[in-house]
């Protein structure tokens, strides 16, 4: 077994020392271990039945594992598994400190995976990292994971799953495998759109299968070892934690692995296959043995096991996968039976400990592996409480396209009042936003895949999970009357009535400023606070030079000889949503001469987190239609201006050490440029909207190095404009 240079020897699931232990995987809590829990009167069966209990008990143990850290390397499978547990109680929790312990484990873990690069076990954390990354869009989160599985699909660990092959362990050649290695590789396909990811997940997967999956019954030899050996009472060798590990990997890449694969009706036979043959297999205080096939000669309960086996079959009974009647009461029975195994400070009791005998073993053993086990449990019971006990309408949101759409504002029309919007696929509650009559949240989705979304009354949840503002708009005035807004990607500001009177500047413009930014935190008000927004100081700064251009995304009336731009700044301001998703505002131009006609503006801007766009949508008050020049600012020097069908993009010349800026601006009509500046030309009828999107980017921020990225990125946003997603509303249980 591969040794660390760390003080405390890293734990490989699978164990030279005990091979018998290791096949045994994971006995469950005794019979009746807690005594003052053993019996309970109907109305406490009611209450511990209820949403808020299961949360509750789930809080209990994270905390009690929180205070009690494991002495294990913060990359091994241990912790990992453990992980994968916090992010499922941090996605229905009320409380910020389970994602927060999780973002700091991987900050000290400077984001990097276990020490063995094709060794599974040390993959596994990047489950959590990409899981935070698709919450965050932080590069650095998966940066390092990228890179390392870039480089094992061009240096592939390719060869026979026989034990005693040299180099097995850089194939999935143990059963276990199958949780910590390919729902790693799911997730980062999910958080990327690289194709190569989901592929090499499910090639593997099901070279695994083939080889260790017994289609007579229906479950996984732990390894090539145990196919001919037998237990004391003649049966073959199927190890209890090891077939969780299994069904909690096909869960994990169920939850990730889009509804129109091809290969998902395998997966799903798979888990069906399972699922009905473990059913038989539970025993009668709802708990699985270490032997599967043997439980008699191991006669202790065992709760990481079962804690997998509960995760496993009430995903199935959520997703409509396995039936309720038949799988819901075995269901609650196993949950129950964990529930005994928590004592009142919140430790769970009833672990095998790695490589113990699974036949004796100190009852009131816990690890880390098996509370992320009980936590994933928890999401899963707790979702299954929630729609017991409240109605639901169900949100479909359709891609049609053939891009994968990261972060895409879905707008869904619900009745009034607060409402919690609850991911169908993984049973996290996402982060929502009402406006007026619809719902905003975002969902991420792969080329012609459909996702669903259950919305439940806020009220009828005991906690929704804390959301990060990442949309922002305000009047300025203490800088001059500005009007700016932010998200998570880009900064904006235009500028208002008091700076065309300050005697320093005396400035009118209908121009679009840019604030360069490398964070995704919002800096508006910190800057604005500061007044020190002209250098750099890691987050990001204010190069842009706007003047009297039109700036990144600004607007005039053309004539086709001249531009006619607004002849005062805005006049009024209203704020109309500010975050925590999207941030709205209007502005209002007075009437202006646009050479020789009368015209006016309302215009709405706004701005969605995860974009480096806002929409502009304008009313004019005019007689007859007009052409609108919507402009970019041209620099001296070698920039890179580029355009196609819907768009316009320029990168900039380098301005200095401070890097490129980039613009763009997604608008149909005709490119032309005009007076140090690119158009993009657009007819607007009075009254009627005139909509358009500006964007702005940097190369100093990670998501944009190179003006081949931009322009990418431009690209896409043109064909998610013109491609929307379809959303419709059902009715739920």
């Amino acid at each position: 077994m591969t040794q660390t240079a760390s003080p405390v020897p890293r734990q490989r699931t699978l164990s030279t020392a005990l091979c018998l232990a290791l096949l045994a995987a994971a006995p469950l809590a005794a019979p009746h271990a807690q005594a003052a829990t053993a019996v309970r009167g109907a109305a406490d069966q009611a209450t511990a039945a209820s949403p808020a209990a299961v949360l509750n008990v789930m809080q209990r143990a994270a905390d009690w594992q929180l205070a009690h850290p494991s002495t294990y390397p913060e990359d091994d499978w241990t912790q990992a598994v453990g992980d994968a547990g916090m992010m499922a109680l941090a996605g229905v929790s009320g409380e910020r400190r389970y994602r927060d312990a999780m973002i700091a484990m991987g900050e000290r873990n400077r984001w990097k995976l276990g020490p063995s690069m094709y060794h599974a076990d040390d993959y596994v954390v990047g489950q959590t990292y990409a899981e935070l990354y698709l919450q965050t869009r932080e590069p650095k989160m998966i940066a390092p994971m990228r890179a390392q599985f870039d480089y094992m699909l061009d240096n592939p660990r390719e060869g026979s799953l026989y034990w005693e092959t040299p180099g097995v362990l850089h194939r999935w050649a143990w059963c276990d495998a199958l949780f910590m290695g390919p729902p790693a590789w799911a997730r980062l396909y999910a958080a990327t759109g690289d194709q190569r990811y989901l592929d090499f997940a499910v090639k593997n997967w099901w070279l695994t299968s083939d080889y260790l999956y017994d289609k007579e019954e229906h479950l996984y030899y732990r390894d090539s070892r145990y196919f001919s050996k037998r237990e004391a009472n003649g049966r073959k060798v199927f190890w209890g934690r090891g077939n969780g590990w299994v069904m909690g990997g096909l869960v994990r890449m169920l939850q990730y692995l889009p509804a129109n694969h091809p290969s998902r009706p395998r997966f799903v036979q798979q888990f069906s296959e399972m699922s009905a043959k473990l059913l038989t297999l539970q025993q009668s205080d709802g708990t699985w043995r270490a032997s599967l096939l043997d439980p008699a000669s191991y006669p202790l309960q065992e709760s990481s096991g079962t804690g997998l086996y509960t995760y496993a079959l009430a995903y199935g009974v959520n997703q409509g996968i396995l039936d309720r009647a038949r799988f819901g009461p075995a269901t609650i029975k196993a949950w129950d039976a964990l529930v005994a195994n928590v004592n009142a400070d919140g430790k769970l009791t009833h672990v095998q400990p790695i490589g113990a005998d699974p036949k004796s073993y100190d009852p009131n053993s816990t690890d880390v592996y098996g509370v992320g086990a009980f936590l994933m449990a928890g999401s899963e019971i707790y979702r299954m409480r929630l729609l017991d006990s409240a109605p639901s309408s169900v949100v479909v949101v359709r891609n049609g396209g053939s891009l994968h759409r990261a972060d895409e504002s879905v707008e869904a029309p619900l009745a009034a009042g607060e409402l919690a919007v609850l991911d169908a696929a993984t049973s996290r509650i996402v982060p929502s936003q009402r406006l007026d009559k619809n719902v905003l949240f975002q969902a991420t989705l792969a080329p012609g895949e459909t996702r669903r979304y259950l919305v439940l009354p806020r009220a009828s949840l005991p906690a929704v999970p804390p959301v990060d503002a990442k949309a922002h708009a305000r009047f300025v005035p203490e800088r001059l009357d500005d009007f700016a807004w932010e998200n998570d990607r880009t900064a904006h500001r235009v500028y208002g009535p008091a700076i065309m009177r300050d005697p320093k500047e005396m400035l009118v413009s209908a121009g679009v400023d840019v604030w360069s930014k490398r964070t995704r935190a919002l800096v508006l008000d910190k800057w604005y606070a500061s007044g020190d927004y002209h250098t750099d100081r890691g987050e990001g700064m204010d190069f842009y030079k706007v003047g009297k251009a039109l700036g990144c995304g600004g607007l005039a009336v053309f004539d086709g000889g001249r531009l006619h731009p607004a002849s005062s700044n805005f006049s009024k301001w209203k704020v109309l949503a500010d975050g925590p998703l999207r941030a709205v505002f209007e502005l209002t131009y007075d009437q202006w001469d646009a050479g020789g006609r009368q015209v006016s503006e309302l215009r709405r801007v706004s701005i969605d987190t995860g974009t480096n766009f806002s929409r502009v949508e304008s009313r004019f008050a005019a007689k007859g239609p007009l052409e609108i020049g919507v402009g970019i600012a041209q620099r001296e020097g070698e920039g890179r201006y580029s355009q196609g069908n819907g768009w316009m993009s320029y990168w900039e010349p380098a301005h200095g050490a401070d890097g490129n800026a980039a613009c763009a601006v997604l608008l149909e009509g005709r490119h032309t440029p005009h007076e140090g500046q690119y158009l993009a030309v657009g007819k607007a009828q009075p009254g009627k909207p005139f909509v358009y999107y500006l964007g702005a980017g940097w190369s100093k921020n990670a998501d944009f190095p190179t003006p081949e990225a931009w322009e990418r990125y431009v690209k896409e946003a043109a064909q998610r404009v013109a491609e929307p997603v379809a959303v419709s509303v059902e009715s739920g249980k």
